[in-house]
């Protein structure tokens, strides 16, 4: 199969990336503009693989991604070019509008036209990747998010999110395109952009740095390692079934500030620059995020039960050993961090 992924630069869109190209006999032609959060270096492991092929494409541009669509002639589109730091949506809405919402029109665009004009209506697939932001917030015994969870957003990045969500299944009710729809709970692992939470933290541990943690550390996430997530969204594109959503997650609800005192101790335990205090002294509380959604939990069981899929990595391990790969793989974060971003709190600002 011939597979256009988009945003395959980026955090998730690499790790599917790279699965596809090692996993499966896929090929792929990954679409990526090189916003900010593109780094080459997350998909190295593959460019020299006859499989893979990488066009720079706004895909909020119907130009470029018609020409990317004549060119490749995709049999599925995989979307995971997103805007997707909920702090940067509050500074500045409108890339979020551009791309998560414009740009989405233009992928289901381009793939209708083409799936008509094939004549492969009936076999050609649109995934798009999602988040569980969309369902809005839970309290501390709402039990979880499902498929039939309703839409209620509650930032600007949900908002943007459950917008591009309506259209795809729009496109499956009213035009017949086959798509299928995944919401994911919050990724962790190797080549996330240092912005979030726990390479953020990471990096600041091992530099002694104050730990700045939202409110008092008692939002809940529930985390879900990035290559279990590509194995997901593969199964989910090879595997599901037309006009249906599958909620991806990892079984592993912690507070903020566990996830927190967690990566401290690993980074305390792998360095040996303290003589007798923990990096937990680093924690420092700071004003919460406006509009902060208290907890995300996922039920996965449809993706269990119709594909097959359920997590294989447990959040201690996989914390270790991300933690292991930040602190080994400065080569990758080194260049972000002294060129596109520095460390400081972002989602402050009043949108114009």
């Amino acid at each position: 199969m011939k597979i256009l992924v988009t945003g395959g630069l980026g955090f998730i869109g690499s790790a599917v990336v790279r699965h596809l190209i090692k996993s499966t006999d896929h090929t792929v032609l990954n679409l990526d503009k090189r916003t900010y959060a593109a780094t080459d270096g997350s998909v190295s492991a593959v460019v020299d693989s006859s499989r893979y092929h990488h066009m720079d494409v706004d895909i909020a541009s119907s130009r470029e991604v018609e020409q990317a669509f004549s060119v490749f002639t995709p049999d599925a589109v995989v979307n995971l070019a997103a805007e997707t730091h909920v702090d940067r949506s509050i500074d500045g809405p409108g890339e979020f509008i551009h791309t998560n919402i414009l740009g989405t029109y233009e992928l289901l665009s381009a793939s209708l036209n083409m799936a008509r004009q094939r004549g492969t209506l009936d076999t050609f697939r649109f995934l798009h990747v999602s988040t569980d932001e969309v369902f809005g917030a839970l309290g501390p015994d709402d039990g979880s998010f499902n498929e039939a969870t309703p839409y209620d957003p509650r930032s600007p990045y949900s908002a943007s999110k459950a917008s591009s969500d309506h259209l795809v299944r729009a496109w499956h009710e009213t035009y017949g395109l086959q798509t299928i729809i995944t919401n994911c709970s919050n990724n962790y692992g190797p080549f996330h952009f240092p912005e979030k939470l726990i390479p953020l933290m990471i990096l600041k541990a091992k530099k002694l740095e104050k730990l700045p943690v939202y409110g008092d550390g008692s939002n809940v996430r529930d985390w879900l390692y990035v290559v279990d997530h590509a194995r997901a969204i593969v199964a989910a594109l090879e595997n599901g079934n037309d006009g249906e959503s599958y909620l991806i997650g990892g079984n592993a609800e912690r507070s903020n500030l566990e996830v927190v005192n967690a990566i401290c101790d690993i980074v305390d335990s792998e360095t040996s620059d303290l003589d007798s205090s923990s990096r937990r002294d680093l924690v420092h509380f700071v004003s919460d995020r406006p509009g902060h959604d208290f907890r995300y939990s996922i039920d996965a069981s449809k993706a269990r039960q119709e594909l097959g899929w359920s997590p294989l990595m447990d959040f201690e391990t996989g914390l270790a050993e991300t933690v292991r790969w930040y602190l080994d793989n400065e080569w990758w974060w080194g260049p972000i961090l002294n060129e596109q971003y520095s460390g400081l709190r972002l989602g402050n600002a009043v949108a114009s």
